[in-house]
C-alpha cells in the first residue's frame, strides 16, 4: 500500500526537476538571443540594436533569432542568415569583404593623403619664403 503513495510523489518530483532544467535552458537560450540581438542593427530605429529597440520589427527579429537558435543553429549561422535576408547593413560588425575593406580603409587613406598634401604645401611655402627674402646681389653691400 505504501508503494502506491510513493509513486505519485516520485512522478511529481520528476516533473518539477524537468521544469527546472527547462527553465535553465530557457535562460541560456535567452542570453544567446540577446547576445546576437545586440550585434544586429534595428532597421527601424536609428542607432539602436535589436536588443534595445522596442519596435515591432525588432521584436519580430528577436523572435526569429530565438526560433533559429531553438532549431539548433549556431550563433554564426544565425548572423549569416540575418545578413543574407536583410543585408550586411543589419550587422553592427559586418563581415570583411572587398566593399567593406574599402570602407574601413578609406578614412586612413584620406588622412594619410591629407597629411602628405599638407607637408608638400608647407615645404613649398618654406622654399618660397627663403627665396623671396634673400637680398639681391649688390643690394646688401654698403655704399
Amino acid at each position: 500500500m505504501n508503494e502506491w503513495r510513493v509513486l505519485p510523489c516520485i512522478v511529481l518530483l520528476a516533473g518539477c526537476a524537468a521544469g527546472v532544467r527547462a527553465a535553465e535552458t530557457d535562460v541560456e537560450l535567452e542570453a544567446r538571443v540577446m547576445r546576437i540581438a545586440a550585434e544586429l542593427r534595428c532597421p527601424v530605429c536609428p542607432n539602436e540594436s535589436v536588443a534595445e529597440s522596442q519596435a515591432g520589427l525588432a521584436r519580430d527579429l528577436r523572435e526569429q533569432v530565438r526560433r533559429l537558435l531553438a532549431e539548433g543553429r549556431s550563433e554564426q549561422e544565425v548572423l549569416a542568415y540575418m545578413s543574407a535576408r536583410h543585408g550586411d547593413a543589419v550587422r553592427y560588425r559586418p563581415p570583411w569583404s572587398a566593399s567593406t575593406w574599402a570602407l574601413w580603409a578609406a578614412p586612413s587613406v584620406l588622412l594619410a593623403g591629407g597629411m602628405a598634401c599638407l607637408c608638400v604645401a608647407l615645404r613649398r611655402r618654406q622654399r618660397l619664403d627663403a627665396a623671396r627674402f634673400e637680398p639681391d646681389p649688390g643690394e646688401g653691400a654698403p655704399r
